[in-house]
């Protein structure tokens, strides 16, 4: 059988194109990866140099949704990792700072989604391992960590864009917690209620819980209903923040002093001040009263900076 050169020519032009296509998707973050070690004298530098390039390697090729992400709607995300102590050879104590953001609709500005500290990461790792992970099986704590924040950082951007569109993502978050072995836990800080309120365990079981439900619409209000409304209308944008921001008031009221809103706070407070701004004076003096209840220890920036 002869095959007609301009159909080979044709079929592999298809082919092309459908490799095009299919190489065109990317996967859901767009991770940069930082490792400082400002008091470390015994491990080689070149330990954190590989396990820099692993870990963004790591949050950047894992498949962490069944959604299909275009490359430009990756979601951008800042990891600092700051390693304090070597508790052995290969047993390492410090902190993760985080922070992501989402594009605004008609703007070229990116707003803060998820800024967070987290000082509870204590690891495992040798040069050149590789990092593993299991969506139903706990491997070990550096992935876990890593995994329970993908998942963290996506349920915050899908809730921004559909009322509660991140549920499946935290409830993935909350699947981690709830798969770290007894034994891990209690010998790792970050997993356990017991350990008082700041911690992996509080945020995500604030995320999910019934009386921070409100929080989460807030979120898809303040962001889908007005920042994405405020290159058309500002005022109008405006407003329907200072309605989200009433809701997460009435979350401070049914659930004082939960972690979720200082996370909020800690993300949003600059961008806030900025946007009542250019409010009406009526307009600053409530949203200074507001913001002073959810966020006690800036309430003099936003007086300040807002001004009434």
């Amino acid at each position: 059988m002869t095959i007609d050169p301009s159909n080979m020519k044709r079929l592999f032009s298809l082919l092309i194109l459908i490799m095009a296509f299919w190489g065109a998707k990317a996967q859901e973050l767009q991770v940069q990866v930082t490792i400082n070690t400002p008091k470390l004298q015994t491990t080689a530098p070149e330990v954190f140099e590989t396990l820099e390039t692993a870990i963004e390697e790591f949050m950047n090729n894992q498949k962490w949704t069944s959604e299909v992400f275009e490359q430009e709607e990756r979601i951008g995300l800042s990891l600092v990792l700051t390693i304090s102590k070597e508790l052995s050879t290969n047993t390492f104590e410090g902190e993760l700072s985080l922070q992501s953001i989402r594009p605004v609709f008609g703007s070229t500005y990116n707003t803060p989604m998820f800024k967070h500290l987290d000082k509870d990461v204590v690891f495992t790792y040798e040069q050149f391992q590789p990092l593993e992970f299991s969506q139903t099986n706990y491997l070990n704590n550096l992935t876990s960590i890593l995994g329970y924040y993908a998942y963290i950082v996506l349920g915050m951007d899908f809730d921004s864009f559909s009322p509660f569109g991140g549920e499946p993502y935290y409830q993935m978050a909350q699947d981690i917690v709830n798969r770290i072995p007894p034994n891990v836990a209690g010998s790792v800080p970050g997993w356990r209620s017991t350990e008082g309120n700041r911690n992996r365990y509080w945020l995500i079981e604030n995320i999910l819980s019934p009386r921070c439900r409100p929080f989460r619409q807030a979120i898809y209000d303040y962001h889908r209903q007005g920042l994405d409304i405020m290159h058309e209308n500002p005022a109008a944008g405006r407003a329907v923040i200072a309605e989200a921001l009433d809701a997460l008031n009435e979350v401070n009221r049914s659930y004082p002093n939960s972690m979720i809103l200082q996370v909020f706070a800690n993300t949003k407070s600059d961008e806030i001040i900025e946007i009542f701004k250019a409010a009406p004076p009526q307009e600053k003096t409530k949203i200074v009263q507001t913001m002073s209840r959810i966020d006690p220890p800036r309430a003099s920036n936003y007086r300040q900076q807002i001004g009434r």
